[in-house]
């Protein structure tokens, strides 16, 4: 499930796209939008299967020593912990991550030697040979595991942030929320599950968060020249050529989200921005846009162009 910070920060990106390709077509740029918020089930379909990928590789390891023309003894009886995790044996037997990783033409199979050099590091990890060794046993324990190996170790390999990046570049900023994803599922997968409940993007029974994206884009683009005059007026002693680009945008998406969304309280809306700012601009945006946002809200606030319902919206 997508939170609405992540939204800000995909219709931040397509207004930047809009607006540096010379305010080009509005459908084609929501289209571009909503084409980022696909790639991003796209790429947690693509973690999921590359967990079934380890298992794949650490069998493909163990039949690799069986088959040496000189075995050894741990060759010939080989520790098969990883490779019978209950947990993963449910997400290699899922029918609904198959069905999506399908229609979603996620696959690792034109990534073998990849996914073999993926392995070789996870499997060098403390955690890795640590659960290897343990002589616990158990579902919880399975899960416990393959948590925190994702966590710690599979999201943070080098190659991985490569591939991804060299994927898509809608991927730049997607990996922790759709990480969080992964994470939440696997923890919902219980013992005796033969299936797995893949997360939906949106909510099918409360289209509240797609109809903020879709407004916060559209509401942004069509109040665009009268905000940026709001802009204009409380930045006099500025030339609007001199103010970042970037500053710009995230302003005009705060004044059309104070002015669009009445139940969302003013602070809320400033404070996103202002973070926003911080990550994604120049280090003194967060000081600038934070002067010229609370200004601007209490006079719009007075004039009556924003307006709130509900106690407490107001501050």
């Amino acid at each position: 499930m997508l939170n609405r910070r992540h939204i800000r920060i995909k219709v931040m990106q397509a207004l930047y796209a809009h607006y540096t390709e010379g305010e080009g077509d509005v459908k084609k740029s929501q289209e571009a939008l909503f084409f980022s918020f696909d790639k991003m089930y796209e790429m947690y379909i693509y973690l999921f299967s590359l967990i079934i990928e380890m298992q794949g590789a650490a069998i493909e390891k163990i039949e690799a020593g069986k088959n040496k023309k000189l075995p050894t003894q741990e060759d010939l009886h080989p520790n098969t912990k990883f490779v019978t995790n209950r947990v993963i044996r449910t997400l290699v037997h899922s029918k609904s991550l198959k069905k999506a990783a399908d229609d979603t033409g996620v696959s690792w199979a034109d990534q073998k030697e990849l996914v073999k050099k993926v392995f070789k590091d996870l499997i060098e990890t403390e955690d890795y040979k640590e659960y290897m060794e343990s002589d616990e046993r158990g579902f919880d324990h399975d899960r416990e595991f393959l948590l925190r190996f994702f966590k710690r170790h599979m999201i943070n390999v080098e190659l991985l942030h490569d591939f991804f990046e060299e994927k898509s570049i809608f991927w730049n900023d997607d990996l922790d929320i759709v990480s969080s994803m992964t994470i939440k599922t696997i923890k919902t997968i219980s013992d005796g599950d033969d299936d797995v409940n893949l997360l939906e993007l949106w909510d099918s029974s409360d289209d509240e968060e797609l109809e903020f994206a879709k407004n916060l884009f559209v509401k942004t683009l069509s109040q665009g020249e009268e905000n940026e005059k709001f802009i204009q007026e409380s930045t006099k002693n500025w030339e609007i050529e001199r103010i970042a680009s970037l500053d710009t945008i995230l302003m005009k998406m705060a004044l059309a989200e104070a002015r669009t969304f009445e139940t969302v309280p003013l602070k809320v809306t400033l404070n996103e921005y202002i973070e926003l700012s911080k990550y994604y601009s120049t280090p003194k945006s967060n000081g600038f846009i934070n002067g010229v946002l609370d200004q601007l809200f209490a006079k719009l606030k007075e004039d009556g162009v924003i307006k709130k319902i509900g106690r407490g919206l107001l501050q």
